[in-house]
C-alpha cells in the first residue's frame, strides 16, 4: 500500500526556510504547544478543532509522495539557479516520519535538496532513522531551561538536546532558527545562555525568527484563545544586543 501523508499546505517561492528559492511542505501534527506558532492548525490539541473545518488550510488533505513531488518538480529550474531545494515544515515532520522519508528520498533522487524544519521533540529511535534522509536540518532551538521550555511548549526540552548533540556528532548539517518571544526567550540573559550551549554542542550557524503576528488570525478562526495578543513584534534592528551574544561565542549569526 502506497504511504500518503496529511498536509495543510504546500507553499512556492519560499525564501525563508532553507537556501535558494524552495517549496515549503507543511505537515500536519505537532507535538508541542508552542504559545506563539503561527500554525495553530498543525497542533495536536488542536486537530479535532481543525479537522471539523471544511477549509483544506485547516483540516488539511491526504496526499501521495508522487502528487507532492508534481508540485515541486514544477519550479525545478528555480531550485537549479538559486540553489534551492524542497523544505519539510509544520507542523513536526517527524509526527509522519515514514511519508517524511519516503518524500524525501524522491526529492533527493531527481536531484532536489531537501531540507526538514523539526522542533526535534521525537523519538531519538525515529530520529535518528530520518536523519540520512535530509540533507539539511533546520532545528529548531526554544530555551536551554527545561523548566521554561516546558511553560511556552508544553514540554521539557530534554530529548529535543539529545537529538541535537546526535545531528551534530554525526557530522548533520545542521541550522539553528532561534523563535525570539517577548516574555519567554526574548531577554539578554536567556540569548547568552543559548548562545553558550549551542557553541558546546558544536553549532556553528543560528537564525533567529523575530516574534511576528502573522498566525494571530488563525486563532480567531480556529476559535481557540491566543495568549500572545497585543504582544508587539520584534525587528531585527530591535535586536542587536541578542544577537550580538551569539556572535560572541563565535557562532555565525543572522536574521530570517
Amino acid at each position: 500500500m502506497e504511504v500518503t501523508g496529511r498536509l495543510f499546505n504546500i507553499q512556492k517561492f519560499s525564501i525563508n526556510d532553507g537556501p535558494g528559492i524552495r517549496t515549503t511542505v507543511f505537515f500536519k501534527g505537532c507535538p508541542l504547544r508552542c504559545k506563539w506558532c503561527s500554525n495553530p492548525e498543525s497542533q495536536n490539541r488542536n486537530a479535532a478543532v481543525a479537522g471539523a473545518m471544511e477549509d483544506e488550510t485547516f483540516c488539511g488533505r491526504e496526499y501521495t509522495v508522487e502528487e507532492v513531488m508534481a508540485e515541486v518538480r514544477k519550479d525545478a529550474a528555480f531550485y537549479k539557479q538559486s540553489g534551492g531545494g524542497v523544505t519539510l515544515s509544520g507542523g513536526e515532520p517527524l509526527e509522519q516520519a515514514e511519508f517524511a522519508a519516503a518524500l524525501a528520498d524522491a526529492a533527493r533522487a531527481q536531484g532536489i535538496h531537501v531540507a526538514v524544519e523539526t522542533t526535534g521533540f521525537a523519538d531519538p529511535a525515529r530520529f535518528r532513522a530520518f536523519l540520512p534522509h535530509a540533507d539539511l536540518l533546520l532545528f529548531d532551538f526554544k530555551h536551554v531551561d527545561r523548566e521554561k521550555h516546558r511553560e511556552g511548549t508544553g514540554a521539557y526540552n530534554d530529548v529535543i538536546l539529545e537529538n541535537l548533540r546526535f545531528a551534530l556528532e554525526s557530522g548533520a548539517e545542521v541550522v539553528a532558527r532561534i523563535p525570539v518571544i517577548p516574555g519567554f526567550n526574548g531577554g539578554i540573559e536567556a540569548a547568552r545562555a543559548m548562545a553558550a550551549k549551542l557553541a558546546e554542542l558544536g553549532v556553528r550557524t543560528v537564525h533567529l525568527l523575530p516574534f511576528h503576528q502573522m498566525g494571530e488570525n488563525k486563532y480567531r478562526q480556529l476559535g481557540i484563545p491566543y495568549e500572545l495578543d497585543g504582544v508587539a513584534q520584534l525587528h531585527p534592528e530591535m535586536l542587536g544586543e541578542y544577537r550580538q551574544a551569539f556572535l560572541d561565542e563565535g557562532l555565525d549569526c543572522g536574521f530570517q
